[in-house]
């Protein structure tokens, strides 16, 4: 997967640029399928200090379509909810919810470098990752992309078929493009920092707001595997970032707040850093052949844990697609659809995140007093609790994609109406209970639900490059997926088309495969 001494080649399919999480589960998705991809990263190794901690379910689900999914769940540590405190007063406990059936944890803490290194791992041979590497020049042209690449070796210029900048907040790609980001920049800062110690709490997302322990500020703190804590606190707005990150000012700070919270065990401090929001994003995420994902498309804020889990979905949506057309499974004309779903998405995540910063860091003193009349009321009255918690991050629904086939017949459910993730289910399988989301992640997934014998046309569905799984009653044992997808008794047949990145592209009643085929047709698939 790695051939750092080797020569660098004259010529890729694709060159990544940038070799984080999304950059590495781009290359390991696009290596699954067969596809050869350079990824050129500028550090010697995987990333310091915890970064991005926090994983979706729907990340989780990106990941495993990867393989990575085994070595994250052994590793990460779930969430079993949070609590808020305003001052030394509670002001909010929740739980997540949690659904036995359910193949992933709703949101898991892990360090960001054991993202990177699981992604890694799980890319086959088709994926060779440049340490050290930078990339110095793009070059666009219209069949491919040359790229001057500096490595320890030198300068070498490298022809990409296709480039996908993932070359983060201050990408290089996109400056070479002469683009720029647009949006607003808070001012309020976080320090972040990593600390070792052992604790017997439980995996909550915690908060304080004005605590004893550091007047005025905001922290956060968060359990990682490791016996490490991540720890977020605000500084005020006349403190001096520099000095701010200094450890003789850091860590007086962590000692106030692990003495108030109870926490006495010896602690040693791993990693500083000093971050603030940005709510940011390209117009578009297609150039040409360059693509841009993760921060090098868009920054959010961490409040709502976007960050990452968008970037994951970025690297979900964009590799089946450039899979499919340099396989010549699709016309050119799909890889349009990545950006307008995708900048979609950030437009929401955006505006979440904008709503959660200025909660947690008022951008000034009219949000800072409707803020702490909030707190002081949520105290007693539960029904502002819910405004205190930051809305975590969900999948998105392309409901606008140009990929949406028309929907027609009566359905029970809009859960997987066209453009909406496809729901999880849990059935009966020939070696035992199957989530139905293993299905998905690959190949265009036509499901059918029936209790008779498939027609002809369904069972050569695979010629045209649609996988086929029956769904039949008695493998639906709890009723989940002809409730979830809308069917309105257990007899009535249905297709419904599933993307490779686990989203519904259409539904149909009945067993006809043939407007299925048209839908395809129109959107550019060879079938």
């Amino acid at each position: 997967m790695t051939s750092p001494a080797s020569p660098s080649p004259d010529r890729v399919p694709v060159l990544i640029a940038g070799g984080g999480p999304v950059g590495l589960t781009l290359a390991a998705l696009l290596s699954n399928y067969g596809i050869a991809c350079m990824v050129v990263e500028a550090d010697e190794g995987y990333c310091s200090g915890s970064r991005a901690i926090c994983v979706s379910r729907r990340s989780q689900e990106i990941l495993a379509w990867g393989g990575a999914d085994k070595a994250l769940v052994d590793k990460g540590l779930s969430w079993v909810g949070g609590r808020s405190y305003w001052r030394d007063t509670e002001v909010l406990h929740f739980e997540m919810p949690s659904e036995p059936t359910q193949r992933f944890a709703p949101m898991v803490n892990i360090q960001q470098f054991y993202v990177e290194e699981f992604a890694h791992r799980a890319g086959t041979s088709a994926m060779d990752v440049r340490w050290a590497s930078r990339v110095a020049a793009v070059r666009p042209r219209d069949d491919g992309v040359e790229v001057v690449v500096q490595s320890p070796a030198g300068l070498h210029t490298v022809h990409a078929d296709w480039m996908i900048a993932c070359d983060g907040g201050r990408s290089t790609v996109r400056e070479q493009l002469g683009l720029q980001l647009k949006g607003t920049q808070y001012d309020g800062k976080y320090v972040i920092v990593d600390v070792v110690q052992k604790t017997r709490r439980p995996v909550e997302r915690l908060a304080w707001f004005d605590p004893p322990s550091n007047p005025g500020s905001t922290i956060l703190m968060h359990r990682q595997p490791d016996d490490v804590w991540r720890i977020d606190y605000q500084i005020r707005d006349d403190e001096d970032p520099a000095e701010a990150v200094k450890p003789e000012n850091v860590l007086p700070r962590v000692q106030s707040h692990l003495s108030m919270i109870g926490e006495d065990q010896p602690w040693t401090p791993l990693w500083i850093s000093i971050y603030n929001a940005k709510c940011l994003t390209l117009d578009d995420y297609r150039h040409g052949r360059v693509f841009f994902a993760g921060d090098a498309a868009h920054l959010v804020p961490i409040f709502g844990v976007r960050g990452l889990n968008s970037g994951l979905d970025d690297a979900g949506n964009l590799a089946w697609k450039l899979a499919a057309v340099i396989e010549g499974r699709a016309a050119d004309g799909l890889l349009d659809s990545y950006s307008t779903e995708r900048v979609c998405a950030a437009h929401e995540n955006i505006a979440y995140g904008a709503k959660s910063t200025e909660f947690m860091a008022p951008p000034d003193f009219a949000f800072k007093l409707m803020r702490e009349a909030t707190l002081r009321l949520a105290a007693s009255d539960a029904t502002l609790r819910p405004l205190i918690n930051p809305r975590q991050s969900s999948p998105v629904a392309y409901e606008g994609s140009m990929l949406n086939a028309a929907q027609a017949g009566e359905w029970t459910s809009d859960l997987a109406a066209p453009g909406r993730p496809a729901p999880e289910a849990l059935l009966a399988g020939p070696d035992g209970p199957l989530h139905l989301t293993r299905c998905f992640g690959r190949d265009l997934l036509c499901l059918v639900f029936t209790d008779g014998a498939l027609p002809d046309a369904i069972r050569a569905l695979p010629k045209h490059g649609v996988a086929v799984l029956a769904i039949e009653a008695g493998a639906d044992t709890l009723g989940q997926a002809r409730q979830r997808y809308g069917l309105p008794d257990a007899a009535a047949p249905a297709l419904v088309l599933v993307r490779p990145d686990g989203y519904v592209m259409g539904r149909w009643r009945g067993l006809d495969s043939a407007p299925l085929l048209k839908a395809l047709e129109q959107k550019g698939f060879a079938i």
